[in-house]
């Protein structure tokens, strides 16, 4: 029998409308509960906010070897056309913009772009998205009164997008202020103010829909996610809570379009702020370091080492010149407590070491082979370059190693031969993984020939025999998952668990 959904509505509504009646007469004057949630107006908060919001305009000299490809409309645009092979007029193109050595060589000119930015010092102090002035000649600063004024740049920070800007105004400005952003819920009311495709002072309404987002976009991701539109154009400039205070800096969109489907992503005040205070103090960043590479604590992971839930970031490998080293700290220590704050994931340490002021000593609680225990670390200042640990150095191994197979692998010693297949330097040591099975397990964790195993169990192997046996050891006590220490190539880290059966 078919049923009328409209008609089963009204008479369900009726029924519904009766037992309310009885109930309470008085509940059919009340407004519904959602609505005392939402701002029934915003204007008179954007009215007070409004002029502490700037656009930046850049304008950067352009040639055939500094031609910007970005395309986020908050950068210098790439001037060339790309044509593919074959296609009409390709060889005009070809040849107009030099491409073969023929024809006149490029012009230099200027190309210019828009972003946004706040006042957060009366004297002057501007912040905004490093991405929005990087390579700039020439920056301006456009208020909403129409006057501008040219800016200089005071430092910039690329690993959390932000830069910091300074004006000379003839009189105070109108500047805004930090909140607290740790305080910020998933459903809370935020208002983003900017310049939207160069349209200055644009007003839009949403909520926080995310915390904590990591979009790969640098080491420190922990974005806000909001709904409240945001364009090209609307980097550097701020999100407001309700209160008027700057909750985040407006930095990205995920959009297949290019513009606004309801993701946009903010750099969160309690990020920005050491860093901009280091910036205007100092000119540069100046981070914490602990000297570790760390990984995930994956749920296998976290059984092979007996823990009760995957939580913390496992030391995958210690840096000898970094104050990791002589606290006492090694791989396989799973780290779930810095300096007081919890790590409930391997992206919070970095965050939070490169808040901790350089020279604290703080203290660390690990997890080792089944056991909490604390280091007291004098925290050092991070290079912002590239560092690399290095194997140490092993006496030669011998020239007949002997092999075996476990796990879906088939390992060797190492040979002056086999160093020079695998790439592999002097000083590399453990046991060489010459073949992985097609299909194994091992070779979905992305374990490759080449790879160097060092630990099993979290015990030193320097033979396939050792490894054998610490596995065997393993399969006694009941363990299901083996976790082993692994080193490519180039020298780097990272565990692996794969199950015993």
């Amino acid at each position: 029998m078919l049923i009328d959904s409209k008609s089963l509505m009204r008479r369900s509504g009726a029924v519904a409308l009766a037992a309310l009646l009885a109930a309470s007469p008085a509940a059919l004057l009340a407004p519904p509960a959602f609505a005392a949630a939402g701002p029934p107006s915003v204007a008179d908060l954007s009215a007070q906010l409004i002029d502490s919001v700037v656009n930046i305009s850049t304008s950067q000299t352009v040639t055939a070897d500094n031609s910007d490809n970005d395309d986020d409309g908050d950068a210098p645009p790439q001037p060339m056309p790309k044509l593919p092979p074959g296609a009409p007029f390709e060889d005009f193109f070809n040849q107009f913009f030099n491409k073969d050595g023929k024809g006149p060589p490029p012009q230099p000119h200027k190309a210019e772009a828009l972003g946004s930015g706040f006042v957060i010092d009366p004297s002057g102090i501007i912040v905004t998205n490093n991405h929005v002035i990087d390579g700039a000649d020439d920056i301006e600063v456009n208020f909403n009164d129409g006057s501008k004024l040219k800016a200089k740049l005071v430092g910039r920070d690329k690993k959390v997008d932000v830069a910091v800007l300074k004006v000379d105004p003839p009189r105070p400005l109108k500047a805004v202020k930090f909140a607290d952003s740790d305080k910020v819920r998933v459903g809370d009311w935020a208002m983003a103010i900017g310049n939207p495709f160069g349209l200055s002072s644009t007003v839009t309404l949403g909520i926080i829909s995310a915390r904590n987002r990591d979009i790969n976009s640098g080491p420190y991701d922990n974005y806000l996610q909001t709904d409240a539109a945001i364009n090209k154009g609307n980097s550097g400039g701020p999100l407001f809570d309700m209160d008027g205070d700057v909750i985040g800096i407006n930095t990205a969109i995920i959009s297949p379009t290019g513009g606004s489907i309801g993701l946009g992503f903010s750099v969160p005040a309690a990020t920005v702020q050491p860093v901009i205070e280091q910036l205007e103090k100092y000119g540069e960043t100046r981070r914490g370091w602990l000297g570790v590479k760390i990984q995930s604590v994956t749920d296998d992971i976290a059984e092979s080492l007996g823990m009760d839930h995957a939580e913390g970031a496992l030391i995958a490998g210690v840096d000898d010149k970094g104050p990791a080293k002589p606290a006492g700290l090694e791989p396989g220590d799973v780290i779930v407590k810095f300096d007081g704050h919890d790590i409930k994931e391997m992206r919070d340490l970095p965050r939070i070491v490169a808040d901790t002021p350089v020279d604290k000593q703080v203290e660390v609680v690990i997890l080792r082979k089944g056991q909490t225990l604390t280091k007291s670390v004098t925290v050092a200042r991070l290079d912002e370059g590239d560092t690399v640990i290095k194997a140490s150095a092993e006496p030669a191994v011998p020239p007949k190693p002997k092999t075996a197979k476990a796990l879906g692998l088939e390992m060797s010693g190492l040979t002056k031969d086999l160093r020079d297949q695998f790439k592999l330097g002097s000083d590399a040591k453990g046991v060489l993984i010459t073949k992985v099975d097609n299909g194994s397990p091992a070779e979905d964790k992305q374990v490759k020939p080449g790879d160097l195993i060092l630990e099993v169990g979290q015990q030193a192997v320097s033979s396939p025999d050792d490894v054998t046996r610490r596995l065997d050891d393993l399969k006694k006590t009941g363990t299901k998952q083996a976790l082993l220490l692994l080193s490519n190539a180039q020298g780097e880290l990272h565990f692996v668990a794969l199950a015993l059966n």
